[in-house]
């Protein structure tokens, strides 16, 4: 498959990911939360927290938002994500 990341790959974004010099946008965050959950575990399961978990809800929702995203697509994604926010944030 040409254009898939490696599995190293993957593991390095998420180690640059967490280097950058300054903090990515609540949207980004959950972008990368959203990839990153359906990169490792596929399509969400279980049910979506309740009103009293607003964080908790963001965070199902952004999973949920890539259902049916193929695990190496969400890879691809992931990885692309990292390296334009490592060019943006530093």
């Amino acid at each position: 498959m040409e254009g898939m990341p490696t599995p190293d790959a993957f593991q390095d974004a998420q180690e640059r990911v967490k280097k950058l010099s300054r903090r990515p946008s609540n949207a980004e965050l959950l972008d990368l939360y959203g990839l990153y959950k359906q990169a490792t575990d596929g399509d969400a399961k279980g049910s979506r927290p309740g009103m009293l978990d607003p964080k908790g809800r963001a965070k199902f929702d952004a999973w949920t938002s890539r259902k049916g995203v193929a695990q190496a697509e969400a890879r691809t994604r992931y990885v692309a994500l990292v390296a334009e926010l490592v060019k943006k944030l530093g």
